[in-house]
């Protein structure tokens, strides 16, 4: 058996950004609770609040997520009212998702959020600066 640093668990660069990640997540969850979301739903509106109107595909491609993951999670979304989801005319294989009225509203009530949770993590403006570019450039990286 050998002794190599390699494979012990705080050497794994996968398990401090799937722990660090999971950390983060929990930060929102009393936040979003209070709003009826899921971390997932909230980006998933987020992107909607960027662009309106988007195809389940455009929604999966932004948020590096499957249409097996995004459906049930849209549906969600569809159900409280917060967004429509219809066919393409030109395209019946494309879904095109619209933010509905009550979708919209929920913006502005829902700015803090990102505040919120920024207080609670305890760090600094420059190295929440800084950890965002690192990781934007590892993702580029893996793409």
């Amino acid at each position: 058996m050998s002794n190599c640093d390699c494979i012990k668990l705080e050497n794994q660069i996968c398990f401090a950004l799937y722990a660090a990640s999971r950390e983060v997540i929990k930060l929102y969850k009393p936040i979003l609770d209070k709003h009826n979301l899921t971390y997932t739903q909230y980006v998933a509106m987020i992107v909607l609040w960027e662009k309106e109107q988007m195809t389940v595909k455009e929604i999966g491609q932004r948020l590096h997520l499957d249409s097996g993951t995004l459906t049930p999670l849209l549906k969600k979304l569809e159900q409280r009212g917060l967004i429509t989801r219809h066919r393409d005319v030109n395209d019946d294989r494309v879904v095109i998702v619209n933010l509905t009225e009550e979708g919209i509203k929920l913006k502005s009530e829902i700015l803090d959020v990102p505040g919120e949770v920024f207080c609670k993590m305890n760090i600094s403006k420059n190295q929440a600066e800084e950890l965002m570019h690192n990781l934007e450039n590892l993702l580029q990286c893996l793409k």
